[in-house]
C-alpha cells in the first residue's frame, strides 16, 4: 500500500501550492491514499467548511488536525457531519469529532490516527495510552495503521516513534513547520519522519510574515502575527508498506519549492 502525505497546509497560499502540486505528486506516486494536515488551512489558524470542502476537492482522502483544531469556531457546526475529518484522538471525553477513521483501499483498509504531543503543549489526555489501547483494537481489523503525531517537542515525537514500532505502519511528525532530515525505517518496521514540514509560505517564519516575528524578537512587544506572501513550498512524505504485513519498506521525504522544484 503507497502512503501520501502533506504536512501543515499554512493560509491561502498553502492551499495554492496543494492545487498546484498534490495532483502531480499523485500522478508521480500513485498513492492508494493521500492525507492532508489541515490544522493552519485557514488564515493560518483552524479549518473552515468551506476549506475543508476545497482540500477535500484537491485529492485528500483524509484531513487531519492539532492544536488549532478548534480555533474556527464553525468547525463545532460540521465536524460531526465530516467523514474524512479527523482531530487528536487524545483530546478530553465530551470533544465532538473523532480521533481516527478507517479508509477503504479496495478490499483492504486503512486505519488513519491523529493524536497530539502534550509537552510544551495543553496538557490533554496522554497521547501514548490513548494510542496504545487503540492500536491494539485496530490491529484486529488492519495491519495499515497511519499515525500524524502533532507534537512540539521532538523527544516526544521519537519517543513516539520508538514505542509504536513495529505496532504501526508509520509514525509521521506534525507542526513545527520545519522539515526534518531523519526519515527512517525503524527495526520494526515503522516508518518514521520528526517533521514532514509545512506546506504554504516559503519565505515566512513557519508560514507567518517574517517582518512581524523579527520584530517580536526584537521588541517582544505582543504583535498579531499573519501569513507571509510571496513564494510557496509544499513538504511531504511518501511511504511504501508491505501488503500482507504492513510494514513500511520505504520512506522518501517531499521538498518543493523553487530551489527544489518537483521534477528536477
Amino acid at each position: 500500500m503507497k502512503i501520501l502525505f502533506i504536512g501543515d497546509v499554512v493560509g491561502s497560499l498553502g492551499r495554492d501550492a496543494l492545487k498546484d502540486y498534490l495532483p502531480k505528486l499523485k500522478a508521480k506516486y500513485m498513492p492508494d491514499v493521500t492525507i492532508v494536515n489541515g490544522e493552519n488551512a485557514a488564515g493560518g489558524k483552524g479549518l473552515t467548511q468551506k476549506i475543508y470542502h476545497e482540500i477535500s476537492e484537491t485529492g485528500a482522502d483524509v484531513i487531519t488536525m492539532g492544536n488549532h483544531t478548534w480555533d474556527k469556531k464553525e468547525i463545532f457546526e460540521f465536524i460531526e457531519n465530516a467523514p474524512n475529518l479527523i482531530r487528536p484522538v487524545n483530546f478530553p471525553e465530551g470533544n465532538p469529532g473523532k480521533g481516527y477513521v478507517i479508509h477503504k483501499v479496495g478490499k483492504r483498509k486503512i486505519a488513519i490516527i491523529n493524536a497530539q504531543g502534550r509537552t510544551f503543549l495543553p496538557p490533554i489526555d496522554c497521547p501514548f495510552k490513548a494510542l496504545d489501547e487503540l492500536v491494539t483494537i485496530i490491529k484486529k481489523e488492519t495491519p495499515f495503521i497511519f499515525v500524524d503525531f502533532h507534537a512540539e517537542a521532538t523527544s516526544e515525537k521519537l519517543a513516539m516513534g520508538w514505542y509504536l514500532d513495529g505496532r504501526v505502519s508509520a509514525v509521521v511528525g506534525t507542526h513545527t513547520h520545519v522539515q526534518t532530515a531523519d526519515e527512517r525505517i525503524l527495526p520494526e518496521g515503522t516508518a518514521y519522519i520528526t517533521d514532514v514540514g509545512m506546506t504554504g509560505p516559503y519565505d515566512g517564519i513557519l508560514g507567518m510574515d517574517k517582518d512581524i516575528i523579527i520584530q517580536r524578537f526584537l521588541t517582544n512587544l505582543p504583535a498579531r502575527f499573519e501569513v507571509a506572501n510571496g513564494r510557496e513550498q509544499c513538504n511531504g512524505v511518501f511511504i511504501n508498506v508491505d501488503d500482507h504485513s504492513g510494514k513500511a519498506i520505504a520512506v522518501k521525504r517531499i521538498h518543493i519549492s523553487e530551489e527544489h522544484p518537483l521534477f528536477d
